[in-house]
């Protein structure tokens, strides 16, 4: 439940100071024990991770982004799932100084979009571009952002159903990022199928926190936003996802706070968080504190902080956005990260409108990276990576702790294999261009026959569903 006063969270400053300070200089053994007790899918302890973050030996960074790959691919396999933003309002009644969207910004064009335009924007995405996941965003506004709205953008989401060249295309899974709330509403969001919920506790540090979130103003609130992931839980919410906007306050304290949540849920609820995310601070319209803040992360510490983040916290799904330039998603994907957007556009409407991706007056910050969703399958599949569109756990009740459980025991790559296998299949037919089909066929037949190989007693029913989608059937899954 949540606390009552800032000193009962689990958000312990003055602790994780001394923690930075108590696991300076580690060792090369005692490193190799952190990264063997990884490798076998264990939550690591603060102070583990407080050694981590005080590493300076490259040899010995050098086997931990090794050994993160290794975890990725141990409980991940090599797919890479995708999904697009839809902003449905940028009103907003906070005034959060780094945001360009915040309330006294008075040059943004404001819009909310209607129930129309929502189905309007879904059927650019599902029917064609091909996404099969969508993570919804909303301003924090009574009037534009309330439970209602969200719960009926998320219906109107999941009711288009749009034609393709072979069969019909939808949107399968909607998360959520939007502000903090109560129990009651986060049922009322469980009841229309949401997917993972979102809030990011922007940063972890309370004194920070205090600067940057205008008193009188909803996002104030530190504790409220803390303890939104337990409110989940509490209201049937299997799944939650965590983050901050690196760049706020000090990396090392914030990956800190990002595992002690972790750890938090895990004692409270016996699941952490299904996804953690990773954006940076960005240049966003008229907004000068991006230039001022003492605490940007370059490119090196960011590829820390993913490497330890994913030993950590070894069974969480980890996120890169379109913030990030191409050749840093790329890199960033070989230690660690699972989930990526791509053919992103964060302005409101800016799917069917056909808005340019560097409008600054109509979306939140810059975008680094502007690839199609064609243009990322294909330069992932160059790579060996498989690119999956599955939202079958979803459905089958591999959710929350169940989940956690196939995670941790390296069981549930065997479902993400089948699955990416099966719906990246429906994605090429339905969607590639030739140069990417061409690709791409020749990683499907490179993965089926790692399935023949692994897997003789699924590999009949496994391509019978296969062949069943090269004729057109859809949403078959394991």
């Amino acid at each position: 439940m949540k606390p009552q006063l800032l000193e009962e969270t689990f958000i312990n400053a003055e602790e994780f100071f001394k923690k930075l300070e108590k696991n300076k200089n580690p060792s090369a053994a005692h490193i190799r024990q952190i990264i063997a007790k990884s490798l076998d899918v264990n939550t690591l302890s603060l102070d583990e991770v407080a050694s981590l973050i005080n590493l300076e030996d490259s040899d010995l960074w050098e086997e931990i982004f090794d050994a993160a790959l290794k975890i990725k691919k141990k409980v991940y396999d090599n797919r890479i799932v995708t999904f697009a933003p839809l902003y449905c309002s940028n009103y907003c009644i906070n005034n959060c100084i780094y945001c360009g969207f915040r309330k006294s910004n008075i040059f943004v064009e404001r819009k909310v979009l209607g129930l129309e335009e929502i189905k309007a924007e879904t059927e650019v995405l599902a029917g064609k571009i091909g996404h099969k996941r969508l993570i919804v965003v909303f301003g924090e506004h009574p009037q534009y952002s309330n439970i209602n709205y969200i719960a009926e953008a998320i219906r109107t989401i999941y009711s288009v159903k749009v034609k393709t060249k072979n069969s019909y295309s939808s949107i399968r899974r909607v998360n959520v990022n939007a502000q903090p709330l109560t129990v009651e509403e986060l049922k009322i969001l469980k009841e229309v199928g949401i997917g993972t919920y979102q809030v990011f506790q922007e940063t972890y540090h309370p004194d920070t926190y205090f600067r940057l979130h205008p008193q009188n103003t909803p996002k104030s609130d530190y504790i409220f936003r803390l303890y939104s992931m337990h409110r989940a839980q509490e209201a049937g919410i299997d799944d939650v996802g965590i983050g901050v906007l690196f760049g706020l306050y000090d990396w090392r304290f914030e990956v800190l706070g990002l595992v002690a949540h972790a750890i938090e849920l895990e004692k409270e609820y016996g699941v952490g968080p299904h996804t953690i995310s990773f954006p940076r601070l960005e240049p966003a319209f008229n907004t000068p504190f991006v230039d001022k803040t003492p605490y940007k992360v370059n490119d090196a510490d960011m590829k820390k902080i993913i490497a330890i983040i994913r030993l950590a916290v070894p069974y969480t799904g980890m996120i890169i956005t379109a913030r990030e330039t191409k050749e840093f998603r790329d890199e960033m994907i070989r230690i660690g990260i699972t989930q990526t957007d791509a053919s992103s556009k964060i302005s409101i409407g800016g799917y069917s409108q056909g808005y340019t991706q560097q409008s600054p007056q109509i979306q939140q910050f810059i975008l680094g990276d502007t690839r199609s969703l064609v243009e990322l399958v294909r330069d992932l599949a160059k790579q060996g990576y498989i690119t999956s569109f599955c939202t079958a756990g979803y459905r089958c009740g591999r959710t929350g702790d169940k989940i956690m459980e196939l995670l941790k025991c390296g069981k549930e790559a065997l479902f993400c294999k089948l699955n990416a296998i099966l719906t990246f299949k429906e994605w090429v037919d339905d969607f590639a261009d030739d140069e990417t089909k061409i690709v791409a066929l020749r990683l499907i037949d490179k993965e089926i026959n790692e399935v023949k190989e692994k897997y003789p007693n699924l590999y009949d029913h496994f391509i019978n569903y296969y062949q069943r989608i090269a004729a057109g059937e859809r949403d078959l899954y394991f």
